[in-house]
């Protein structure tokens, strides 16, 4: 019950945070609104934002903050070396002084440094840790009452929250069966051998995504993939391999509807984008992508998928999958199901699906012993993640704008390819919804952009912090972003050929 607790508190501390928002938005000076920037007597895009910086010397301040926490993400995983190493050292000073962990009425000692260390290279935390120099400079530049107002009522929370809901919801043990048993029914057509589900999980659960949303579909691909091929011992090529493509399928997968995938979302409404039209101008394409993708990486690495297989391989039947337990009756299920349509069908209103989520604990408790323990924690850090990045993406627009706006179609594509790399692509679409005069083939071309390259960093697309924050653990001293990086740029140039090429 006290688990439960925590959860309330902490739900209830967000849904504060996210009513807060609201009549004051309209009334706020800062950030400055684009069309508030004065004209610029030199039309290059150097003397846009260089008039723009002079307008308001703080863009460069915000922007320069938001690159040293990009540059910080690639840093993260030698943080967590140097956590473990301080932690090796500080073990063996205890060991020196004669002290033994676990002997009764000893206290238990860490290191401080060692934990600071290990906190700053979670790269879930990175945006949040910036958001506090952020805040410092706001004040510094503009007063308290900005840098109050900015996070109290000028920005927009409904998608932490709705990823931090949805994962949770997605990583029961019943949505997990479920979702199992179709990936399986797919995974038996090559006997169900670690390379059938390989590819059950990589084509399945990226379509999947178009349904259960993105985050939803990324959160189960991303528990089994560590439970039927991670835990076998892959070599190092292909388990980036693997993770660079879990993340560009997830993220072109959601595009086969119009309320799955974030940087559709952001769009959508404003410039008319329904089911027909989503299927027609990207979802099949995505889908060809995809199959073509998996294909030619799971060509490229069909001997060492052979080996995996082998005598020497982790038997599947030692997993810890939700079909390998007891199996969970329909009617949880369904009602599971139930729970997470709420959830999609509200995931613009906190108000419903916070409070769908509070009778989910209530059910989740009702029903304990058909439950696995309560996924919270990563779903939490995800949402910690996205909500730093939503404070740092607000204060960008004066430079992503001008450079979309100034860019053809083909250049587009490429340049909201580009910089997802660097902002969550869902700020890319959201911002685009701003450039003046955008006709239908530069709306396709950013949106084709931004999903295409949201896989290249863990930053590029919202529920890539929710897979590596899971799959962490099969990587040793921490997921390298330019081996994931590397990883992910063969399935982002099969697929952009897919969508400028179909």
């Amino acid at each position: 019950m006290g688990r439960i607790r925590l959860v309330l508190a902490l739900l209830g501390a967000f849904a504060c945070l996210t009513a807060a928002q609201g009549a004051e938005a309209g009334a706020r000076t800062f950030p400055r609104a684009l069309e508030d920037y004065p004209a610029s007597a030199n039309p290059g895009l150097g003397g846009i934002l260089a008039e723009r910086v002079r307008a308001e010397p703080f863009n460069l301040v915000a922007t320069l903050l938001f690159v040293l926490a990009i540059v910080h993400t690639f840093l993260a995983p030698r943080f967590l070396q140097l956590s473990h190493r301080l932690e090796e050292a500080h073990r063996r000073r205890l060991s020196s002084r004669g002290y033994v962990p676990g002997v009764a009425g000893q206290r238990a000692k860490v290191s401080f440094a060692a934990e600071l260390f290990h906190f700053l290279g979670e790269i879930e935390a990175v945006f949040g840790i910036w958001v506090i120099p952020l805040v410092m400079a706001i004040t510094a530049f503009k007063g308290w009452g900005k840098a109050h107002d900015y996070l109290g009522h000028g920005l927009n929370f409904t998608e932490p929250l709705f990823v931090v809901v949805i994962m949770t919801i997605a990583a029961s043990r019943p949505i997990l069966q479920c979702v199992e048993w179709v990936m399986a029914r797919v995974a038996a057509l090559g006997n169900r051998s670690t390379a059938a589900w390989w590819l059950s999980i990589l084509t399945v659960g990226p379509i999947l995504g178009s349904f259960i949303t993105e985050p939803a579909a990324m959160t189960i691909a991303a528990l089994l993939l560590g439970q039927k091929f991670y835990a076998k011992g892959p070599s190092s090529k292909l388990a980036y391999a693997t993770l660079g493509l879990l993340f560009v399928d997830i993220s072109v997968g959601g595009t086969l509807t119009h309320f799955a995938a974030p940087p559709v979302l952001m769009v959508a409404a404003k410039w008319g984008w329904g089911l027909r039209h989503m299927f027609d101008e990207f979802g099949w394409k995505a889908v060809v992508g995809i199959l073509l993708a998996n294909g030619l990486v799971f060509m490229g690495f069909r001997g060492e998928f052979q080996r995996l297989a082998g005598p020497g391989a982790a038997s599947t039947a030692g997993d810890t999958s939700a079909a390998a337990s007891d199996p969970v009756p329909l009617w949880i299920v369904g009602i599971h199901l139930l729970f997470l349509a709420w959830t999609v069908l509200n995931n613009h209103y906190p108000v419903w699906f916070i409070g769908g989520f509070l009778f989910y604990l209530a059910f989740l408790q009702a029903t304990e012993h058909h439950q696995s323990d309560l996924a919270l924690r990563p779903a939490m850090l995800v949402g910690f993640f996205l909500a730093g990045l939503v404070v740092h993406g607000g204060l960008q627009g004066w430079w992503i704008a001008p450079v979309l706006g100034g860019l053809k179609e083909l250049p587009l594509f490429f340049g909201a390819l580009g910089l997802t790399a660097f902002n969550d692509n869902a700020a890319i679409t959201y911002l685009a919804t701003f450039v003046p005069d955008f006709g239908p083939a530069m709306k396709h071309a950013v949106v084709a952009g931004a999903v295409v390259g949201g896989g290249l960093t863990v930053i590029a697309n919202a529920p890539n912090p929710a897979g590596q924050s899971i799959l962490a653990k099969y990587f040793p001293g921490g997921i390298s972003p330019l081996k994931l990086l590397l990883g992910a740029l063969i399935p982002t140039a099969i697929i952009a050929g897919t969508f400028m090429l179909l």
